[in-house]
This record gives C-alpha cells, structure tokens and sequence, in this order.
C-alpha cells in the first residue's frame, strides 16, 4: 500500500505512537474513506478473514506484535539505516589507473580479445577490437550484440561491469593497482612463473625438495628481476602467496584437505582430477583456433580414482569445475563441525540463556558468505571489461612463440626471452606456447583482476570476521603423493586464521597453475575481495539487534582491525 506524504511525515515525527492510522490506497485503488465504508459493509471483517472464508480456513484475529518497538519505530529506524551513512556513498568514484598498454599498442597485444577473429600472428581484427569498446562504452545491449566474433564463443558477461551493488560500496568504487604493463620485468617474471608452474604441475607438493623441475624453477626465478612470489625463492616457498601463514605448513590448506561435515553426511575432499600431462594449446594451429573463439579440438582426460588434492594439476582441477563460493562454503561447513571457533567478540559467548542462529550463528555466516559473492563478481568484472582489459597468459604465449619462431618480433622483456623455461618448455612440447591445463583454455574475459581470487578473498574475509583466527586446528592432515590418503602433519602449529588465508592463496594460485591467470590477478584480486567484503560487513553491522564490539579479523596484509 502507498503512503501519502503526510502519513509518513506523522508516523517519522511521531514514531513511538501506538495508534493505528488506515492511509494511502488499498489494492483497487480506493481512497481511506471509500475504504473505510467497504468495511463498514462487510461489517468490519477484515481482508484476512474474507481470504481465510473462501479457502474454507478458520478465521484468526489479528496478532498483536510484541517487542521493543512498535510498527511506527521500527519503520523509524529503518529507514534511517537505509537512507544513513552506511549505504551513501561519499563522491563521485575514483579515478582507475592502468597500465597503459591499450594506448601504447596500436595493434593492442597487451589487451585481451579472445572471442574476436584474429589474423594468422594471433593479433585481434582491429575493427572488431574496436566494436568491442565502442559497445563497453555505450553499455547499449544492440551494440554488444554487434560486436564480430572469429567465432562461436561467447563473450563473458560484460554488462554485469554495469550493476550496482546496494550492500556495501557501490562496484565502482573499488580501487586496484595497475596491472604490470606488458614489457615489463614482472609481467616477464609473471610469465615466466607460468611456464614454470605447468612444467610442474605433476610434481606432488611433498616431493618439492627433491624434484629436478622444482630446482631448476627455484634457481632461475630466484634471480628473476621484479618477480614478486615469497623471498628468498625456495622449495618450500615457491609458487605460495603473499597472505600471512601462507608459508607455514602444508601447500594445501587444510579447508582443501579435511573432510566436510555436510548435514548427515561427512564426504572427504577427495576429487576427480586430470590426469598426468593433461596439457593443451601447445599446437599453434589448435590455439590460434581457440583465440577466434573455436571449440577446442580436443578433451580433458578425467582420472577414474578420486584423489586429495597432491599437486597443481589438482588444484587446478578442482577451480575449474567450483561454483563461485564453493572454497568459502566448504570452509564455512569444516569450521561450524570444529566446535566452539566463533570469534571472541561473538557477544553469544558470554549469553547463557540464548544461542545464535540467524544472527551471529551458523545461519548468518552462511548467508554472508554466500552474498558477498555476486558483490565481489560484480566488482572484478567492471575492473575486467571498464577499467584494465589486460591481456591472457595463453595470448602472450603466442607472442613469445612468434618472436622466437622469427614471425614477429614485440617488446618481450629480455630476461624471459632468455630464460631456461622456455628451452624446457620446447623440448617438451616442440612449440613455446604455455601449455594450458584446460581444454578449452581462458574463459572469455580479460584478465585482471582474477574473480576466483576475488571470490575467495571476500569469503576468506567474512570467515575470518566470523571466527576465531587464533583458534588451533586439531589433527591436521596431508595428502599422500599419490593423493589416495590423509597423512597426519607434524609440523608447526596451523590456525585457523593462517589457513584461511592460505585457502584464499591456493585458490587464486590454482588458476595461475592452469595457465589461464598471472601471480598479480589472483594477488589484487585478494585485495579486492577483501575489501568489499570489509565495506559490507561494515554496513549489515548496524542491522544487529545484539550489542558487540565488531568484527574483529587480521588482513591480507597483516594489520588486524575492528569492523
């Protein structure tokens, strides 16, 4: 029913008055007065009851709402939560920085176009590049629907860039580092981290310290200008992130590892992988078709066994088939089975009488986790197709296959051009192309930020918020090599705070492990997750009823903060 002006005026200036007022319209649109002579007639019964008499039910009367305000306050009271500060954004959005790359190639080999035809050097049809902007820039569905594909791929989703996002800051208002620019020493090192990981994706994690292909990767990045993996570069370090914890233990994060208590059932984390060397795009004929946007020419190989996640293979295996939050829930579900792991400031801890639910509880982590996730795609996705438009690692394998093949020549960093990877990367595959664990390689959007680590780092966030991060998790566990165990872990103490993190790390490494992402996608798009989920948290903070102190919870970056 519509409120007139002056009603809402009586009800906001009045808000703790008890009496009832019949105002605005009903369904038919009739006036109060015409309203109230249609009750008159019906001899005061209300609309409830003429429902409840034709659907043959016993009439009820109306209840009366019981609580610390009434129905005038507590309309009071919303609306100032969701006219207040909270949800107002202050400004206009920022200015984005990029790396400059679309302005300073003209034929745009620093920005992706996987989808578009491209010529036989794999250099995107700059007419249909072009189409491509106009129509990010219009947002007009017509001139998305005119943009000339090479093939049957369909563009990602580029008109989410365009959605709001009414719980937190609004999706524009996130701020990311510039992508490094495509000549660069870390897009170089970035690159060649990439070779390094699919030459590698068979060597399980426990057998680092032994493995020849692990040596030779620690040894050249260790003197790999600008490369921004763990210093200094060793077995145990290589390929982890930058979160805290994440060098402490296990590769695998035990919310990879332990089993899942899910309802009745306690499933272990036991996956269908790929098999070894499930390598693809390593034929130039085959990728330059999946950079037009063809089907792949060939299929995954699926391993019968399931297997605990062991190596990069699996880790790249399970991202590929994820939903959006599936690590978080997961996590969520392994940290409500662990006992009693809420964060300290829960004010439920110190209740004797009552226990959390809805709020503050199970029910409540669980919904956060889930609707931070839409936010967070949201938010990578304008920074993907509005803002940075960043070239693939696959298309950059092209180029580098190009210029050392002497079909093109394109501003490589020199370090990666002369590094033992691609002398390795050769003499296995007979191309320089970066070998992809998927099929059908990339998804068909740009690549900076990452959204698995966008997803993963909002979720970690709210877990964190949630949960007591120095909490000790008994009995942690390692997959055998052969994945087909759990092997008790011995080692230094694991929290539940570290392995969050770690859990955020390994997800977003996962997809630089297929090949399809660079180290800087997943890392800033950490960083993205983890601020919005921030922002949101902050806003739903003053929907509580209960009195607390806030969330309390450690950043990626190490500083710990109360929401």
């Amino acid at each position: 029913m519509k409120k007139s002006k002056n009603a809402s005026a009586v009800k906001k200036s009045n808000p703790d008055s008890s009496v009832k007022q019949t105002v605005g319209r009903n369904d038919a649109g009739c006036s109060p007065a015409l309203q109230v002579d249609r009750r008159s007639f019906l001899g005061g019964v209300t609309a409830v009851a003429i429902a409840a008499g034709f659907l043959g039910l016993p009439t009820a009367a109306e209840a009366a709402e019981i609580g610390p305000e009434n129905p005038a306050r507590r309309e009071h009271d919303e609306l100032k939560r969701r006219e207040g500060a909270t949800i107002a954004e202050d400004g206009l959005p920022p200015a984005h920085p990029t790396n400059g790359d679309e302005e300073r190639y003209s034929n745009k080999i620093g920005n992706h176009s996987k989808g578009l035809p491209h010529d036989a050097l794999g250099e995107v049809e700059l007419s249909a590049y072009t189409g491509l902007v106009s129509a990010l820039t219009t947002g007009a569905p017509s001139d998305f629907e005119a943009i000339q594909l090479g093939g049957t791929l369909k563009l990602n989703n580029p008109q989410s860039a365009y959605a709001y996002c009414l719980e937190g800051s609004e999706s524009h208002i996130y701020k990311s580092a510039a992508p490094p620019p495509y000549s660069s020493h870390q897009q170089g090192s970035e690159m060649a981290e990439a070779y390094w990981m699919a030459l590698a994706r068979d060597v399980a994690f426990a057998d680092y310290d032994t493995d020849s292909t692990i040596g030779s990767a620690v040894s050249d990045l260790s003197t790999f200008p600008g490369y921004q993996g763990p210093q200094p570069v060793t077995p145990d370090s290589i390929f982890r992130g930058f979160t805290p914890g994440d060098l402490i233990g296990p590769y695998v994060s035990q919310f990879l590892t332990l089993n899942i208590p899910y309802g009745s059932q306690t499933p272990p984390q036991q996956i269908i992988t790929n098999v070894p060397q499930d390598d693809h795009m390593t034929v130039y004929s085959a990728w330059l078709n999946i950079q037009n946007g063809s089907a792949p020419s060939d299929k995954n190989v699926f391993d019968t066994t399931p297997r605990y996640i062991r190596n990069l293979r699996d880790l790249t295996a399970f991202v590929h088939k994820d939903f959006s939050y599936e690590a978080g829930l997961n996590a969520n579900l392994i940290l409500n089975g662990m006992g009693s792991t809420l964060d300290p400031n829960n004010p439920y801890l110190t209740y004797k009488v009552t226990s959390p639910l809805a709020t503050f509880g199970f029910a409540d982590v669980l919904d956060m986790v889930g609707r931070v996730s839409a936010a967070a795609l949201r938010c990578a996705w304008f920074q993907k197709w509005l803002v940075h438009r960043r070239v693939r690692p696959e298309a950059y394998g092209g180029n580098v296959h190009n210029q050392l093949t002497h079909q093109a020549s394109y501003p490589l960093p020199k370090r990666l051009l002369s590094s033992p990877v691609l002398t390795a990367i050769f003499n296995q595959f007979g191309t320089y192309l970066l070998p992809i664990a998927y099929a059908e390689g990339c998804p068909s959007h740009p690549s900076y930020p990452q959204g698995h680590g966008a997803l993963a780092g909002a979720a970690v966030t709210v877990l964190k918020a949630f949960y007591d991060e120095s909490f000790v998790i008994a009995n942690p566990m390692v997959a055998s090599s052969d994945g087909l165990s759990l092997i008790p872990y011995t080692g230094a103490t694991l929290t539940i705070g570290n392995e969050l993190n770690k859990l955020a790390a390994n997800i977003a490494r996962a997809r630089d492990a297929a090949g399809v992402h660079w180290r800087s996608d997943g890392m800033n798009a950490l960083l993205l997750g983890e601020a919005l989920a921030i922002k949101i948290l902050k806003d739903l903070k003053s929907n509580y009823w209960e009195p607390f102190a806030g969330f309390q919870l450690t950043k990626f970056n190490g500083k710990s903060i109360v929401i």
